[in-house]
């Protein structure tokens, strides 16, 4: 059977092959593997292909080295979102199994936080919080905007002695309105 769109990208290595390949140009298999170091290297040659063979990333450039070829990767542009239509045909069952999946992929990152030595919440800006807006869809709308924009802003920003790698997830649920 045919793995989903949501099922090729909510793998725990898969998703983060993505996030890495997010915002930069593109990557080697080996600058991938020196950005994912906890990551085995035949598990994320694996994954590479799979996202490749499913259209997630493409091959765009070659370079004979050695005897061999190195392949340079990127995302194919929007193949990585899981497009409206396919939210509203999927299960409630398909959707609190996508939502498990991303939320492992998610306590993994943090596990590899806090499992490093002299992890510091203040100093490294981490942390987690939750908070209720009161907004109209309209107000919403604008929201989302806005934080696409600052997002979009900063995302093709490259490591560099005075950067480093920050994730920020987020997840929106809506209050379930009653029928009377």
């Amino acid at each position: 059977m045919k793995d989903s769109k949501a099922d090729l990208i909510l793998h725990p290595v898969r998703i983060r092959i993505i996030q890495t390949l997010a915002g930069k140009e593109r990557l080697t298999a080996q600058q991938m593997s020196e950005a994912l170091p906890d990551v085995p290297q035949a598990s994320l040659y694996r994954h590479i292909k799979k996202l490749a063979d499913a259209g997630f990333i493409i091959v765009v450039n070659q370079t004979p080295i050695r005897g061999t070829v190195e392949k340079t990767y990127a995302l194919a542009e929007n193949k990585e979102q899981i497009t409206p239509e396919e939210l509203r045909n999927m299960t409630k069952e398909q959707h609190m199994d996508y939502f498990l999946r991303f939320m492992a992929a998610v306590m993994g990152d943090f596990e590899r936080y806090v499992s490093q030595k002299g992890f510091d919440f203040e100093k490294d800006g981490a942390g987690y919080r939750q908070v209720t807006l009161f907004l109209s869809d309209e107000e919403f709308m604008e929201f989302v905007q806005k934080m696409r924009n600052i997002i979009m802003e900063v995302l093709p920003n490259v490591p560099s002695k005075e950067r480093r790698a920050r994730t920020l997830t987020s997840i929106l649920t809506s209050e379930v309105k009653r029928e009377d």
